[in-house]
């Protein structure tokens, strides 16, 4: 595979069927190419019932249909980006999907498991080949999964029947080591919502710090498998402490603040623009209905438009590596 970079975002995460096609959603892309990005991840999920179901369901009332994926794409394509389709397995019970699995034992429940989750990605897979995808991620932070290697790789050869591109597997932040079958995806992935800042308002010379060690622990998975590495999710809300857990989104209580969302945004740009194993951003995440402008300032969630995080965004966007 050719070397790659990426510069991308997560667009319409959290939105139900029908979502992309709004007029709200074709202005919101429009915007998210403003900022100077060149691919999107177009991330949406389904079902299974509980934690240790081991049915994978198209729920009608929820999940995006094949129209409107196939209008989101080619939107997409139409304003010059280029998509990472990324279907993604949630419980409807709530708990995160981290937790999908069973005792080791229970290789029945496995198998089952399995055959209904490569059947959940076969259609997504023969889609992205039929839209043209330029990418596609067979997995999103399964850590509970991840250690079935052997059933991990005939998914992932079920895959490449059906699907001609690159493929990516979303590993989670700290947990990168887990996954021993990198070496059958063609770039590694993690959700990369590391914790480097140590307190509400930290400064980005300390955020820089802590990515530097982050950096030096992603230096050796890339020349273990030989694999690019790429944050296929990273963000952090525009509020007071959510650089030290960036992956929240439940503390909407906390005060706004665009200085420390701008501050892990351009700590990291900072520390891994340049390194030649690193194949880029995709940042969590873009709304298919944004908040008007005005609002900007006051909006404590994931999003950047109007805020300072999308000018840093913007100034390295704009900059060829």
């Amino acid at each position: 595979m050719k070397e790659i970079f990426i510069k991308g975002m997560t667009y319409g995460w959290n939105t139900t069927r029908g979502a992309y096609r709004t007029a709200e959603a074709v202005e919101s892309m429009k915007k998210l190419r403003e900022t100077g990005s060149e691919w999107i991840a177009l991330s949406f999920f389904t079902f299974q019932d509980t934690f240790a179901s081991t049915d994978i369901v198209f729920d009608y009332g929820h999940t995006m249909t094949d129209r409107d994926i196939e209008f989101a794409v080619k939107q997409a394509k139409d304003l010059g980006m280029k998509v990472c389709l990324k279907p993604v397995v949630n419980t409807r019970e709530g708990i995160w999907r981290a937790r999908i699995g069973f005792p080791e034992e229970a290789v029945e429940y496995w198998n089952k498991w399995f055959a209904s989750y490569t059947n959940f990605l076969l259609h997504y897979a023969e889609l992205a080949e039929e839209l043209d995808c330029e990418m596609f991620c067979v997995g999103c932070e399964m850590i509970n999964t991840e250690s079935r290697t052997e059933q991990w790789e005939q998914v992932i050869a079920s895959v490449r029947e059906v699907y001609n591109g690159p493929l990516i597997y979303n590993a989670n932040h700290g947990k990168e080591e887990g996954v021993e079958w990198f070496d059958k995806v063609d770039i590694i992935g993690t959700s990369a919502y590391y914790p480097v800042a140590t307190k509400a308002g930290d400064s980005e010379e300390n955020m820089i710090k802590n990515w530097e060690e982050v950096k030096g622990k992603l230096v050796k998975l890339h020349q273990k498998f030989n694999k690019p590495i790429l944050f296929v999710e990273i963000g952090c809300r525009s509020a007071e402490g959510c650089a030290t857990m960036p992956w929240d989104f439940e503390h909407t209580e906390l005060p706004f603040s665009e200085e420390e969302q701008a501050n892990f945004y351009s700590s990291v740009l900072k520390v891994f623009w340049n390194e030649p194993w690193f194949a880029g951003f995709f940042w969590w995440d873009w709304s298919t209905k944004l908040y008007p402008l005005e609002e900007a300032k006051k909006n404590v969630g994931f999003d950047i438009y109007g805020k300072k995080a999308e000018e840093v965004l913007k100034n390295w966007y704009s900059k060829e590596r």
